[in-house]
């Protein structure tokens, strides 16, 4: 159902350094890229995430109430997501734990303030 979710970054190399590493943890990698978007994924026909410097050139701006959600393949590998997410310099806003009795997931804000969760449907 979704093809590709975009979120800003005020330092586009930053950001890709950030989730180059994040998201080598479940199999992402950058599948397509311009000057001022990267798409990462896991194959050209699944869904994406891409990263980019504003189109109209203004300051990026996080969105309240906005969130991507990143599947981690298990309890482990969504606790896996976040230590990665913390060490590369993401701010915790949920440590990870058992949220209802169907799912497990953990928040971090990225570089640029975007939020994030990395989650196992339990």
């Amino acid at each position: 159902m979704i093809g590709y979710t975009t979120i800003g970054s005020k330092d586009l190399d930053k950001a890709v350094s950030f989730y180059n590493e994040l998201l080598e943890l479940v199999g992402g990698k950058i599948l397509l890229e311009m000057d001022r978007i990267k798409f990462y994924g896991t194959d050209a026909g699944g869904a994406m995430l891409a990263v980019c410097t504003p189109h109209d050139n203004n300051l990026q701006s996080a969105g309240n109430g906005q969130q991507v959600a990143i599947p981690g393949g298990s309890i482990e590998g969504a606790q896996a997501l976040y230590n990665k997410a913390i060490e590369l310099g993401a701010t915790c806003a949920g440590e990870p734990g058992q949220r209802f009795d169907f799912f497990y997931g953990s928040y971090v804000y990225d570089l640029d303030g975007n939020k994030l969760c990395f989650f196992h449907m339990t």
